[in-house]
């Protein structure tokens, strides 16, 4: 039986590029990505807890990321603590020579991107099923990543290539992790199909708003900004089991970096109106609230955080928020400020109920 793949990899065109090609092995696979920073190591902490709870063989396969040394040593203990995980890094960073003159899962060579590592790497060690324009495509990540600037066709097509992937924000990484992996993968596939035609930069960068508008079109055409609110109010929708909570008895749903709160956030109260009111946290603490005359979310924002606004659009902050790359992080703070704000005003209504 085949190990199943949990592939991390980062935010870059050279990062998804590697988990492109992991796309034709035979193999199970879940894709990760990361930039930088704390958020490496809360997806490597999701991963074991994903293959402690599959119980399956499996196979961390990291690419386009360096770890430190204090990152390695820990994944490394936390690894050897299992006989069903090994670890794959395939990686060009300078960075990351202390950790792999130390460790035999980690394979660095600073003269290839990622991907061409990647690619090497598959059809030396993997069953792969490579399509034909496969070397091609490589060829022009490796070039725009290292900038090989001599390398004029591969380089130009690559910019193009590097924007397609740097531009397309209308998918949450956190809240819609898969889905935005596959959107962003997906691009890159139809951006393989215009590698031999003539003036292949210009065609693909005249092609992009389209692409992006075919992958979110479900029925009839419209403009990007409509058919990508009604794709994440859906995936909102999907989502209702795990992201309701719940303000002394109303009932909302907590989103994460969504943004486009006025759109989106009515947009979904429409469809749902089940729900008294949606809030969006940001990565930095701000909340957004949006109510459709069921609660007074001005009320909401003033109790929570101290903030205010329209009894059906309003905001604040939350005080000593910390940034999570996961949502559940997320929904275990906000539930928390929500339990400490009603156990005061719990207090406080006994208080005054046993003055009278």
């Amino acid at each position: 039986m085949k190990e199943t793949i949990h592939h991390l990899s980062h935010i870059d065109l050279d990062g998804y590029s590697c988990q492109l090609i992991m796309r034709y092995t035979p193999y199970k696979i879940f894709n990760y990505n990361a930039n930088y920073g704390a958020e490496v190591k809360q997806k490597l902490e999701m991963i074991l807890e994903n293959i402690k709870n599959s119980k399956e063989k499996s196979i961390i396969m990291i690419t386009d990321l360096n770890l430190t040394a204090d990152e390695s040593r820990w994944l490394n203990n936390e690894v050897n603590r299992s006989t069903n995980i090994r670890i794959i890094l395939l990686d060009h960073h300078g960075s990351g020579e202390e950790s792999a003159k130390k460790y035999k899962w980690y394979f660095l060579d600073v003269e290839r991107c990622a991907t061409k590592i990647t690619y090497d790497y598959v059809k030396e060690n993997f069953e792969f099923n490579e399509p034909t324009w496969m070397e091609k495509f490589v060829n022009v990540v490796n070039a725009v990543d290292l900038w090989k600037q001599e390398e004029v066709e591969n380089f130009e097509y690559g910019k193009v290539c590097m924007r397609l992937v740097n531009e397309t924000r209308e998918l949450n990484r956190v809240m819609f992790a898969t889905e935005d992996n596959n959107y962003k993968l997906s691009l890159l596939l139809e951006a393989s199909k215009y590698l031999d035609k003539d003036d292949a930069p210009i065609l693909l960068d005249d092609k992009i708003h389209q692409l992006k508008k075919e992958f979110f079109k479900v029925e009839k055409n419209g403009t990007l900004d409509n058919l990508a609110t009604k794709y994440i109010v859906n995936l909102l929708g999907q989502k209702r089991s795990q992201n309701t909570i719940y303000y002394k008895g109303y009932r909302g749903f907590l989103s994460y970096g969504v943004g486009n709160t006025s759109i989106v956030g009515n947009g979904f109260l429409v469809e749902y109106p089940e729900y008294d009111f949606i809030i969006d946290v940001s990565f930095r603490g701000a909340i957004s609230l949006r109510a459709n005359n069921q609660v007074s979310v001005a009320q909401i924002a003033k109790e929570l955080v101290n903030g205010g606004g329209h009894p059906n659009a309003s905001g604040g902050r939350i005080m000593g928020f910390k940034e999570q790359y996961r949502y559940d992080k997320v929904k275990q703070q906000v539930e928390q400020l929500i339990y400490d704000k009603e156990s005061v005003a719990g207090k406080l209504e006994y208080k005054k109920e046993e003055s009278n």
